[in-house]
């Protein structure tokens, strides 16, 4: 493979290739990375614990879970409405005011008011962005995905990524870039979500006791995969659908009980933005009305259809995959170009957004002077040319009586202009030299607006873009096909989605409970699945693509199938360090500070065993937590009662956002690291094994499905040491098999 190859080859870390699977870039920042344990660890400490729990704790513990999704769905929900207030009110002034001064003619002072507004909100944005939460750039769909996958990082779901997310988002739509804030919501949600499930944050005096049930991270998963469901129900109004997304395209695993819990959770956050829409609706919320919370209602057109309007479908599914697969290429290729900027600091990354924001403005403001100026169509009801900040009839340079169509999609807010394509019974409304326009200009910029760093969605570029050529499809195949323009705009929008995310149920659910349009649901339906089978001979979905870009360790539910001709023994590399049951506090103590590893085997050896025999797994974090409650001994006897009653299980419960027991806050003097500690009470007796003559594609299968973070070996035949290596997330990793194995090909899989 030549040196080029290679390159392109790597993640998105150019000066660090990522052979160790411990970074990844978060957002826009380069960051270490650790894998989640679903495990239960079953040490004695925990048996006490369980042992001794009453009904009524048991009760409490399933009353919290059922409470959190409730706050969980209010919090998005209250989250997902102040986003789309302040977006609307504040691009709401903007185009107001770039309204009444086109309406005086003062064309250069419109154009000034106009960048200027948007650099202002451009550079808000990405100061948040660059100096407070790195993490918080991008969608953060990708980063969600890695977190239900077991990658976890402590800037991903942090009280600081929460913040920035949501008023980055707000600053960045505002000003007017080809970006949605459908993305972010979902990173906003699992914010939330953890927030809450950690019981607060200490850093910011927001704890609560009461939640140490859910000091693990089996129990943050579950709410997690809730918060991002609920993220999609308050972007898009689509309580379903955001069930659907989670199951589909967010969680690596998944059961009933938290199906029920994310469509409560779901559920919540639509009854809430249905009062807070009631609310607005008398008028008291400012500029925000029927365009605040995305409705694209194309019901009133008649959804008919025969033979001839299933080939308009079936010709957009194709186009909708190529165009799909070619902006993912594109989005990988630009993203690759911004690392080497961002990698530079902070302030290349804001007037990277600065540069990207004035791009963004003199398209917007400069395309419309090519379009002509149309006369208005007669026997409307809306007036024409539209007074004030919406509407499908902008006047821009037009005479009265005239409006400019491209103007009408450009100088809007994003939600609005998708609403004006979506129209019903507006067949000539807009001019096909002005839709072509206006798609290579959307197309463009939502390539370049991804990877900026402000929280940026994709699912809103991918519509507007879709609706755009699916509107030009609908007036060129007009004399065979007897659908509106409205609904070839939305398949349009729905070949094109497919064609970039690679969703099909989901999309689907989200697309009619998004447009209220039942009865296009087979056309939505064949048209998804055809752009999904197009874009899938040429790359992978969007956001798997920044997935393994970003370099997360990323779990594929499939083995590769490379790895049937290997066993678990032929990849498990390095040293192996094991502690004895009763171990020295100087040898864990060393242990710990010059190794990463975060298990180790335990081993019980003569006189306290007869023969070498496997204990089980002790971690790194309790560990430590043992280490500072100085339970030692100066004769290495075993001390189980002492510990039992000095500790509980709650002791060593996983800390929230990284606040645990590090290992500078030790405080051992030397005649302490000459004494001994028993590890029994908190090692893990009953880890998963493999036999080290296990093929490596059923191990992966293992690791995945139970979501470990470690899988120990133990040798097939006796005699030798009870344990032969730990198999982690890292050595399934095809950069490490292939580096081990090097005769082995790689495939390239197209679809998940």
């Amino acid at each position: 493979m030549s040196e080029k190859d290679t390159m392109i080859r790597e993640p998105l870390l150019r000066k660090r290739p990522n052979t160790t699977s411990q970074i990844a870039i978060v957002g826009a920042n380069v960051c270490p990375i650790e894998s989640l344990d679903y495990e239960i660890i079953e040490n004695d400490l925990f048996k006490q614990d369980w042992r001794s729990r009453k009904k009524g704790q048991i009760f409490q513990y399933i009353v919290l879970k059922w409470t959190l999704a409730l706050l969980i769905g209010l919090g998005t929900g209250l989250v997902g409405f102040f986003n789309n207030l302040a977006v609307e009110n504040i691009a709401g002034f903007k185009l107001l005011l770039i309204s009444n001064l086109l309406l005086e003619e003062k064309y250069i002072k419109a154009f000034l008011a106009y960048a200027g507004c948007n650099v202002v909100l451009a550079a808000a944005a990405a100061a948040l962005c660059a100096y407070i939460a790195p993490a918080a750039a991008g969608s953060g769909i990708p980063e969600v995905k890695a977190y239900l996958n077991g990658v976890d990082a402590y800037s991903i779901l942090a009280p600081s990524t929460l913040f920035v997310k949501i008023f980055g988002s707000i600053f960045g739509v505002s000003a007017g870039f080809v970006l949605g804030k459908e993305g972010p919501m979902v990173h906003t949600g699992a914010c939330i979500a953890s927030l809450l499930g950690q019981g607060g944050s200490r850093k910011y005096h927001l704890t609560w006791r009461g939640l140490r049930y859910f000091k693990n991270d089996r129990d943050r998963r579950d709410l997690i995969t809730c918060g991002a469901a609920a993220g999609v129900a308050a972007a898009f109004r689509a309580p379903v659908g955001g069930v659907l997304f989670a199951l589909e395209e967010a969680a690596s695993w998944w059961r009933s009980a938290l199906l029920w819990r994310t469509f409560f959770t779901t559920a919540v956050v639509a009854v809430v933005l249905r009062g807070f829409i009631e609310f607005c609706r008398s008028g008291k919320c400012g500029l925000f009305g029927q365009g605040g919370l995305i409705m694209f209602d194309v019901s009133s057109s008649k959804a008919t259809y025969n033979t001839s309007d299933l080939l308009a479908a079936i010709i957009l599914g194709v186009i909708g995959g190529i165009f799909g697969s070619l902006y993912n290429y594109l989005v990988d290729k630009v993203l690759r170009t911004y690392s080497i900027i961002n990698e530079r600091g902070a302030p290349f990354k804001v007037v990277l957004v600065i540069t990207i924001s004035l791009l963004t403005s003199c398209c917007s403001y400069g395309l419309p002077w090519f379009a002509r100026c149309t006369p208005c169509p007669v026997g409307l009801e809306e007036p024409c040319p539209t007074i004030g900040r919406s509407g499908n009839f902008k006047s821009f340079q037009c005479p009265p009586g005239h409006y400019n169509d491209l103007a009408s999609l450009f100088l809007n807010t994003n939600d609005d202009a998708i609403r004006n394509l979506f129209s019903a019974g507006t067949t000539n409304e807009f001019d096909i030299s002005s839709l072509i326009i206006f798609f290579a200009a959307v197309y463009c910029l939502g390539i370049i607006t991804y990877g900026i760093a402000v929280p940026s969605g994709l699912f809103i570029p991918v519509i507007l873009a879709g609706a755009s050529y699916g509107r030009l499809v609908g007036h060129l195949l007009g004399s065979i096909s007897d659908l509106d323009v409205g609904l070839f705009a939305l398949l349009g929008s729905a070949s094109f989605l497919g064609g970039t995310m690679r969703m099909t149920v989901s999309l689907c659910v989200i697309l009619l409970e998004l447009t209220n349009d039942l009865l296009m649901l087979p056309l939505v339906m064949l048209v998804l699945l055809i752009s999904k089978t197009v874009a899938d001979i040429f790359n992978k979905g969007v956001y798997d693509q920044i997935v393994k870009m970003k370099g997360f360790p990323f779990m594929e539910a499939h083995a590769e199938p490379y790895m049937r001709h290997l066993v678990a023994g032929d990849v498990v590399s390095g040293p192996l360090i094991t502690f004895s049951g009763v171990e020295k506090v100087g040898n864990i103590f060393h242990v710990l500070k010059y190794t990463g590893h975060n298990g180790f085997p335990v081993i019980d050896e003569p006189p306290i065993s007869d023969a070498q025999e496997l204990v089980g797994l002790v971690l790194r974090s309790h560990l430590l937590v043992l280490l500072k409650g100085k339970m030692f001994s100066r004769e290495r006897v075993l001390s189980e009662d002492k510990i039992s009653c000095r500790f509980d299980a709650y002791d060593f419960a996983k800390a929230g956002s990284g606040k645990g027991v590090k290992l500078e806050d030790l405080d051992i003097t030397e005649e302490e690291m000459e004494m001994y500690v028993d590890l029994h009470p908190i090692t893990n007796a009953s880890p998963f094994t493999v036999v080290e003559t296990m093929s490596l594609a059923k191990a992966a299968v293992l690791f995945r499905e139970l979501g470990l973070r470690h899988l120990c070996v133990v040798p097939k035949t006796p005699g030798r040491s009870p344990i032969a290596g730990i198999l982690t997330r890292h050595d399934f990793m095809p950069e490490h098999v292939l580096g081990l194995h090097p005769h082995f090909k790689p495939t390239r899989r197209g679809s998940k």
